[in-house]
Order: structure tokens, then C-alpha cells, then sequence
């Protein structure tokens, strides 16, 4: 029996249904732990189709290809590296989120996933069978875990891998990013390898997939829970760890410790590479947006420039009689400091056609929203002319708060393939909007300092009408936002907001705009999940809704 195991994890970004381009991946991964003289290899969860597939994993080719490059790459393993491969499995007609154990040109061992999640974005339990309690596996004399994801944050895997004398873990995950992921991660799994005396391995994907965006930071622990390995946040990574065996227990002798993020850095990398990721693994060349000289469209062409480079960023400004001289100037001066292409469109010709036409209609009637939606919808008009001609994909940019409420124009500003403001409160955007003026990290392809200040600092206003400030609509941001969080991601009764100083008059009326908006945001683009709930995958409320939650009365009207 060794005493001694060097454990490669791959720490790499697949694109679903890529099969062999992913593999070519694994490959890769292969030859380096091999040159390094690794025992195992290990790679993330469902590398080979890439995770989440959804219903791709119940399509019987895709499902019998992953089979078929599986066996071919065991024959790698003749003459190097064991391997831990994780792959839709089909087993007498039952499909499983399978571990393989490949070693001396053959998989020898398949584990199946115990626990299969049924909550916020996963859906496993809808796709896969749920495996019996795993064995471990024997290699060199020692015996292994391979729980896989989910099985360790939830009770029975662990225990019984220690009760059947596994004296490792090895874990292939596929976890996406959040902004509690860390503190979760360290807090759950900490505890599981404390209390079985089990160390642990743990290799998670990065990159974006729609929605999700996976942020790597894959780490090890000894049997005391201690963090003695960690690979980097949102980047492809690799590294060897050397475990030697001491008085009956692992111990790492040598890792990297790199320092993973958190905070406002997380946040900012997690849209880069989520729409950086949604561009490139869907073959857009560019991506074009409406620049409205506002903070929002400001964002949104930063995060574009950051992810994919100036060159491949496209900003159009199309003002109207209400576009104030000052948005003109900003939209100008951002994408100035961006370094990308910028054009102005004015867009009065197409208003006043409309207007023309729909004159016998609207006559003698009060301009209302309908007028200012027309703005909002020639400028779409005019984005998704040029990006079918020239094929770049548009970016919307709406925030998370304007989504909630509604504050959005459907086949307007919504209109787009991908929006990677959608997760983000409008607090959000302006404290994120700070950070990146104070910080430019070296690979990130933006410059310095891109959002002019007065951006930051003007009140927020659509321009659809003379004087307008989006506070004549809402209550100010910080007040709305609060209300936000607690009515979507807390899901807290209305008397708790009421607690906390808001009014009955704002609770009651923001939690009737939350709800008849849904309509909206069933129609709108994917977009970064940043937070513990993002509007799509997480919370799926129904369009056709009537219940409200009741709130108090109140003095505070």
C-alpha cells in the first residue's frame, strides 16, 4: 500500500454539448498531470457534456457519445494518471450522474451520485436517478470517496465512506457561483471533513453557462478541516497536491494556496465571465448596445470591454429632444475612455413617423407611457437593425431593480441576447461602478478609471419626457432596494420591511409592481446570477397571480 498519492485537480471551463473540444481539454490536463508524475487526475463534474446540460443529458446520442469518448480516454490511463471522470451515465435504462474511476487503460469503478439537488437552480432530480450509498474505491492499497457535489452537502455520503473505511475524499463538483459560495462552501464541507476525520479534494468548474457562472476556486482540506489548497476564482486552473500518510492520516506536504475572491472583485469577474462566456461559446464576434450617457449603459460597456476587449464592443447613442446635452456628452466621454467604436443615431425621424401614424388614434388623448415606450422601442428598433446586419448580439442593460418593478420597456430597452446587469440592485451598480474606477486588475482588458465621474454622481433618468428622474416614479433607490431584497431574496413578510422603517404605502405598492411585472421578466434576456435569488432559475413565481401578502396599516403614509 502507498503512502504517498499526488492528486492533479483540473480546474477547467467546458461548453455543454462541446464533447470533444471538452475532452480535448481533458486531454490536455491529462498529459500535464502525467508530466508532473500525478497518481490521479481529477476533473469537474459532468466535464465531458458540461453542467448544468438540462435535457441535453436525456437525448439517448448525446448521452451514448459521452459513453463512447469515456472508454476511448480509460486508454490513456495505460500507461499514466488514474482518473476521476464524471459523465451522464446509462445503466439499465436508468441515466445516472455518474463518477468513473479509470486507471491501467479500463474504467474499473462507477460511483453514482446519492443526493441529487431539487432547489434554487438545480433541477437533478428531474434528469437523473438517485444512486445507492457509494463504496469507496481501492487504488494503490488506499481507499477513496468519490462523493460528487451534492453528496457532501448533504448527510449520510460522508459518514458512510468513513464507516466503510475510506480514508480520502475526492470530490467533483459543479458549483456555481454566488456571493455566499465561499463562506458556504468552507462552513459545510469544513464540517462534513471534521466530523468523518476525512480529507478532502474538491474540483469545481469555472466559467459561464446562460445564467449560471461557476467560479471555480477549487480547493483541498486536511481531516481537521483546514484549508491546504486553493486554486483561483473564475480562471481556469491546475496544480498537484503531494499527500503522504502519517499516524493513519493524510497529510497535504505540498499545494498551492492562492488567494480566492470575494467581495466587489467577485462580483465584477463573475459578469465578465459569465457574459464573456455567453458571447464567445455562442460565436458572436462583437456585441453592440444603446449608450444613453446614464450609468446602467455605462456598466454594461465596461463589463463588455473587460470581458471581450474594445475592439469587439459596439456603443450607440440615440438621442431625442429629451436627451439632455450633459448624457450626451457622458455616453461620449465613456466610450471614449473605453476605447471602443461609438456612434450617434438620432432617432426623432422614426418617433415622429410613428407618431404620425398613430395620430388619429391618440388624438385628444393626454401623452402617457405609451409615447415614451415608443422612444424606447425605436431605439430597439434601430440596435436590432444593425445588429442583424452586422451581426453583433445586443446587450440590454437593465439593473435588477428596474427588472423587478417593471421599470423597463418590453421590446424596448428589454430587448437583447444577454442583460449582465440583471443581477445586480441599482445600489449595486453605482457602489460596483466605484469599485472599478478605484481598481483596474491586470487581466481584466478595460483601462483605468472608464466611467466618468458624473455618470456616477447625476440622478438616474430614462429622458422619455421633459425633467424626468426616475425618482418621480419610484422611491429613491436605497429605499427601494431594500424593500427589493427582502420581498425576492429574504422572501420576509411585509411586516419585517415594516420593522425595518418602511412605509405601508411603498411595501404595498412595490410588492403589487414585483408581481404584476412578471410577465416581463419571463420575456427577458438571461442574464449573470450574482446573488442567492436571481430572477429566472432561482425564483419562478407565476405570471397569473393574485394573491398579495397583506400589509398593516400604518401611520407612516
Amino acid at each position: 500500500m502507498t503512502k504517498r498519492l499526488k492528486i492533479a485537480s483540473a480546474q477547467l471551463n467546458p461548453t455543454v454539448g462541446a464533447l470533444e473540444a471538452n475532452i480535448e481539454l481533458a486531454k490536455t490536463a491529462y498529459e500535464r498531470a502525467k508530466n508532473d508524475g500525478a497518481d490521479i487526475l481529477v476533473l469537474p463534474e459532468q466535464f465531458i457534456i458540461g453542467y448544468p446540460a438540462e435535457d441535453l443529458v436525456l437525448k439517448p446520442a448525446a448521452v451514448e457519445d459521452c459513453k463512447k469518448l469515456a472508454e476511448n480516454f480509460a486508454g490513456m490511463t495505460k500507461n499514466g494518471p488514474a482518473v476521476v471522470f464524471n459523465l451522464p451515465w446509462l445503466e439499465d435504462s436508468k441515466l445516472y450522474n455518474a463518477a468513473l474511476f479509470m486507471r491501467d487503460g479500463e474504467i474499473t469503478d462507477v460511483r453514482k451520485k446519492h443526493h441529487l439537488p431539487n432547489y434554487g437552480v438545480f433541477d437533478e432530480a428531474r434528469i437523473f436517478t438517485r444512486g445507492p450509498l457509494p463504496q469507496p474505491i481501492e487504488f494503490k492499497g488506499v481507499k477513496i470517496g468519490l462523493p460528487i457535489c451534492e453528496d457532501l452537502w448533504q448527510e449520510g455520503v460522508a459518514s458512510h465512506l468513513a464507516d466503510q473505511g475510506a480514508e480520502i475524499l475526492i470530490s467533483p463538483n459543479g458549483s456555481p457561483w454566488r456571493r455566499t459560495a465561499l463562506s458556504e462552501r468552507s462552513a459545510a464541507l469544513g464540517a462534513k471533513v471534521f466530523n468523518e476525520g476525512l480529507p478532502l479534494i474538491y474540483v469545481n468548474q469555472v466559467g459561464g453557462q446562460d445564467e449560471l457562472v461557476f467560479d471555480g476556486s477549487s480547493f483541498s482540506m486536511s481531516a481537521a478541516g483546514a484549508i491546504v489548497q486553493s486554486l483561483k476564482s473564475f480562471v481556469p486552473d491546475y496544480d498537484v497536491s503531494t499527500w503522504e500518510k502519517e499516524a493513519h492520516k493524510w497529510v497535504c506536504k505540498q499545494a498551492k494556496v492562492e488567494q480566492q475572491l470575494t467581495g466587489y472583485e467577485a462580483d465584477w469577474r463573475a459578469v465578465c465571465l459569465g457574459l464573456g462566456d455567453y458571447v464567445n461559446k455562442n460565436g458572436f464576434k462583437q456585441v453592440i448596445l444603446g449608450m444613453s450617457g446614464g450609468i446602467d449603459s455605462a456598466m454594461a460597456a465596461t463589463f463588455a470591454v473587460d470581458a471581450l476587449g474594445a475592439d469587439r464592443v459596439w456603443c450607440v447613442m440615440m438621442p431625442t429632444k429629451y436627451t439632455s446635452s450633459e448624457s450626451v456628452e457622458d455616453a461620449k466621454a465613456c466610450a471614449e475612455r473605453l476605447g471602443c467604436r461609438y456612434d450617434v443615431i438620432p432617432i426623432k425621424p422614426a418617433i415622429d413617423a410613428f407618431n404620425d401614424m398613430l395620430e388619429p388614434f391618440f388624438k385628444g388623448l393626454e401623452p402617457s407611457t405609451a409615447e415614451e415606450n415608443i422612444q424606447s422601442r425605436s431605439r430597439a428598433l434601430v440596435l436590432m437593425a444593425l445588429s442583424n446586419k452586422f451581426g453583433p448580439m445586443l446587450v440590454t442593460t437593465g439593473n435588477k431593480s428596474e427588472m423587478a418593478v417593471g421599470y423597463a420597456t418590453l421590446y424596448g430597452d428589454m430587448c437583447g441576447g444577454y442583460n449582465p446587469l440583471k443581477d445586480l440592485y441599482k445600489t449595486e451598480v453605482f457602489a460596483l461602478a466605484d469599485w472599478r474606477n478605484l481598481h483596474n486588475p491586470d487581466d481584466l482588458l478595460g483601462p483605468e478609471n472608464p466611467i466618468p465621474q458624473r455618470i456616477i454622481t447625476k440622478p438616474p433618468s430614462a429622458e422619455l419626457r421633459d425633467d424626468q428622474k426616475d425618482s418621480d416614479s419610484l422611491p429613491e433607490y436605497d429605499v427601494l432596494d431594500d424593500i427589493l431584497r427582502g420581498l425576492i431574496d429574504e422572501e420576509c413578510a411585509v411586516e419585517t420591511l415594516l420593522e425595518r422603517g418602511h412605509s405601508t404605502k411603498d411595501v404595498s405598492r412595490i410588492q403589487h409592481l414585483l408581481y404584476i411585472a412578471e410577465y416581463k421578466r419571463r420575456q427577458a434576456p438571461p442574464g449573470v446570477k450574482i446573488g442567492t435569488k436571481n430572477f429566472g432559475r432561482d425564483r419562478r413565481y407565476p405570471i397569473t397571480n393574485r394573491y398579495r401578502d397583506a400589509v398593516p396599516t400604518d401611520k407612516k403614509l
